[in-house]
């Protein structure tokens, strides 16, 4: 689940994480009145929108010219100006997509006193089980293009769960930032909060970009974008409660009502596969045959009728869909399961589009029989391979 700027922040600040005050706002008179909250002279007019690169956004509905997403003002009134401008309006970064995320708050936060830039971010690494943090001295909006061009500009390491953060942590950032005097007496300190802030709240991403060194030298979080693992959510209804669904894709929100693991893509096969593993491999062999998948879909390994005709609604409420791949291996989840979730949602809502069913594993042959006694137009696959090509040249109206 990912949170706005703002929430964590909130977050961090218990955690003694130095940062500069803020205050959200949801309408132009809140922003004036949050302005007026804080010291001045210099403010900055945040969008809080669940995406990155928002200092570069464009907004839709305003001239190519205009500013965008996160402005500077120099008063109240310059602030609410920048509001009106902003909320209501669809801003377009290189992380939302063509389509944008309309803004429907802003974060209004003191101006800082810049010296220096850094990148700071904290992860789960799998391989290793332990918590990577990445450091580079090159921080700002164009940290993917320094891991590009110039990716020994960044350093990592590992923080080992057992031991928590060590000495020799906090000299590895030290090292990594290149800082000295106090700013090398702060840093370990910031890493230990920032860890601590981290496991506490269950976070899978914790980035610092920026991280700032202001010119009367102290270390501020200038910017925070957090993750939080979904699993462990039960823990925290207090960071559940900060959930914005306006955010979130509507079909994934609908997908997360019946416990589906669905992602929104932009092709136009939907698919409905059981199995992380085998709904990849599905997505690659689409793509193989020149075609693109419109969704994620794991129905997962002990998936019921109801929860399979869900699925299958949600795939077709998606205007891009254009043909349906059904790709089922049968194990713990029984083929006749999924045909009678895929016959039911037909029944209930029809079939406008080509639909591939291929099934193999326990109760194939009974799976096989339902679709075959449903009467509906469904073809029929007798492995991936087929199932790809079949649903490809149905799309391609071959």
């Amino acid at each position: 689940m990912n949170l706005h700027e703002h929430q964590a922040k909130d977050i961090l600040r218990r955690f003694g994480v130095p940062l500069s005050k803020g205050v959200v706002a949801f309408t132009a008179d809140e922003a004036l009145l949050a302005a007026k909250e804080l010291p001045g002279p210099v403010y900055v007019v945040k969008t809080q929108i669940h995406a990155g690169g928002r200092g570069k956004g464009k907004f839709k509905e305003l001239p190519a010219d205009a500013k965008g997403g996160v402005r500077l003002a120099k008063s109240p009134e310059e602030v609410r100006a920048h509001a009106e401008d902003m909320l209501g309006h669809t801003l377009v970064t290189v992380q939302t997509g063509p389509a944008g995320r309309v803004v429907r708050r802003l974060f209004i936060e003191e101006g800082a006193d810049i010296a220096k830039e850094f990148y700071l971010s904290f992860l789960v690494d799998r391989v290793t089980s332990r918590v990577a943090v990445v450091a580079s001295t090159e921080g700002g909006m164009d940290i993917e293009k320094v891991a590009h061009d110039t990716p020994e500009r960044i350093a990592n390491f590992t923080i080992d769960p057992a031991t928590g953060v060590m000495g020799h942590h906090g000299r590895a950032l030290v090292s990594a930032l290149k800082l000295s005097g106090d700013l090398a007496k702060q840093a370990p300190k910031l890493l230990e909060n920032l860890y601590r802030a981290f496991l506490a709240s269950d976070m899978s991403l914790l980035e610092i970009n920026p991280l700032i060194v202001t010119k009367d030298g102290r270390l501020v979080c200038l910017d925070a974008k957090v993750s939080l693992d979904d699993n462990a959510l039960y823990r925290h209804p207090d960071l559940l409660a900060l959930r914005d669904i306006t955010e979130e894709d509507d079909k994934e929100i609908e997908a997360s009502k019946y416990d589906l693991n669905y992602i929104a893509l932009d092709g136009t096969i939907g698919c409905l596969v059981n199995g992380a593993g085998l709904a990849m491999a599905t997505m690659d062999i689409i793509k193989l045959y020149g075609e693109q998948p419109a969704n994620f879909l794991d129905v997962g390994g002990g998936a019921t009728k109801e929860k399979v005709t869900a699925a299958f609604k949600i795939i077709t409420t998606d205007p891009n869909v254009k043909g349906i791949l059904v790709n089922i291996f049968g194990g713990i989840m029984k083929c006749d399961i999924i045909a009678a979730g895929v016959i039911a949602a037909v029944q209930e809502i029809g079939l406008k589009v080509p639909l591939v069913v291929r099934l193999e594993g326990t109760n194939v042959e009974l799976g096989k029989q339902i679709i075959r006694d449903s009467g509906l137009n469904v073809i029929a696959a007798d492995d991936l391979d087929d199932a790809a090509k079949k649903i490809a040249a149905a799309v391609k109206g071959h």
